[in-house]
């Protein structure tokens, strides 16, 4: 047995095991989705659709603290790297617990914005915000020294976690469905803390990085926070804003659009995950980067096409076998969407290449555009098909508008290195 598992361990990479763990858990996530909206049905799936809209959001919050953990911890080595840590995990706490009480709060307002039937699950939720923060931050540094299998661990964990409780709550307590799907979120962040890799930090005593450091960290910070917040505006904007322009019911099919057309950004944000570090390592070492991200770009090209194509040719069958009969209302719509998820995907891997190179315009870039989708939204939302109309018109001009930033910016460095 052990002759044969060695020369098997050696054949999968850990950037292979991140990618088959990144299935999984897209998958489960998946599974989640579906079966809560064919268990509840479109009026209260769109009550559940607006926390799970909640916990992407914060993921793109807490990504920023991610991610810069992620960067510097190639770029950080011994005591500086322990002192960078020790201030993350504070400033990721702090941040968390501001978040989290805010949403308490205001609890009861986001549940009349939102025509949601409970404001318990907003304080449930807020409560849990400061663990996602702290997991993000564990996770960061799994991303950054490429720890890839302990990274994994601690996404399926927090999947499978949430899947399990929350079904589990569902099928023996007869209560309110929104108010059982913040507790599973809830439970599911604990879960995701483990393993927790760095575990010699103070949060009291907190060491002091260099000037230069910490411009280098704060400049970074800022920028992928505006970033992460051009995410949450491009990703989530319309659920919100449908589901305070349309009734329940109408919102209820739009989440279940959202949900299937965004295939294709789930799968490229495996590959942003592993994009970043090599692209700051290759930096670091003086070499290329562009093959990678030209490597990337294909594959998401190719895996937008081919679930466009799909969403085109078979809507009906698509709908009905992960939503059933009750949303197939809006299947004309869903190649649409795929299109308009499709194209930020592409446009995404440009943006967070050039992050991970210090190169901010394309950032700038993703936040007019953010604002421009929540604005076509507001102005232009008499059905369902113009919302969708309106933001594969914002998509296609900022991907046009990041290509033409990159051919320039190639253009200009190939002229600086011919003289």
């Amino acid at each position: 047995m052990t002759a044969i598992s060695i020369p098997f361990k050696k054949k999968i990479s850990p950037e292979q095991i991140f990618m088959l763990s990144g299935l999984l858990v897209n998958g489960g996530n998946y599974l989640y989705n579906l079966v809560l909206g064919r268990f509840l049905g479109p009026e209260k799936f769109a009550d559940a659709a607006i926390l799970i809209t909640l916990l992407l959001v914060l993921s793109f919050v807490a990504m920023t603290f991610q991610l810069v953990t992620a960067k510097f911890s190639v770029i950080f080595e011994d005591s500086i790297f322990e002192s960078f840590i020790s201030n993350t995990y504070r400033n990721a706490l702090v941040t968390g617990v501001l978040l989290g009480l805010l949403v308490v709060f205001f609890s009861s307002d986001l549940q009349i914005f939102f025509k949601t039937t409970s404001a318990t699950m907003f304080v449930v939720f807020g409560i849990g915000i400061p663990f996602y923060f702290l997991m993000s931050v564990n996770r960061g540094v799994f991303q950054g020294k490429k720890e890839l299998t302990s990274l994994s661990i601690t996404y399926q964990l927090e999947m499978i976690s949430r899947l399990l409780i929350t079904f589990i709550l569902l099928y023996f307590l007869n209560i309110e469905t929104s108010l059982l799907i913040a507790i599973g979120i809830l439970v599911s962040f604990l879960f995701g803390l483990i393993p927790f890799k760095f575990k010699k930090f103070s949060l009291v005593n907190v060491f002091k990085l260099e000037k230069t450091q910490t411009k280098l960290v704060r400049n970074f910070f800022i920028i992928t926070a505006f970033y992460e917040l051009t995410q949450i505006i491009i990703n989530n904007s319309d659920i919100l804003l449908v589901k305070h322009f349309f009734a329940s019911y109408e919102a209820g099919l739009y989440a279940s659009l959202a949900l299937i057309g965004r295939v294709v950004y789930f799968v490229a944000w495996m590959f942003v995950m592993l994009l970043l570090p090599v692209v700051v390592q290759l930096k670091k070492e003086g070499k290329s980067t562009l093959p990678i991200l030209l490597k990337y770009v294909g594959y998401i090209g190719a895996i937008s096409i081919t679930i466009v194509l799909g969403c085109y040719l078979f809507p009906n069958l698509i709908i009905q076998i992960l939503f059933g009969d009750g949303y197939v209302e809006i299947s004309p719509l869903l190649w649409k969407y795929a299109l308009a998820t499709g194209v930020f995907a592409i446009s995404n891997i440009f943006a967070y290449y050039y992050l991970s190179l210090d190169k901010y315009v394309p950032v700038i870039l993703s936040g007019i555009f953010g604002m421009l989708q929540i604005v076509l939204v507001v102005f232009y939302h008499t059905s369902l098909e113009q919302v969708v109309h309106v933001q594969i018109i914002a998509m296609l001009i900022l991907l046009f508008v990041q290509l033409t930033y990159f051919f320039l910016s190639n253009l200009k460095e190939r002229k600086i290195s011919n003289i």
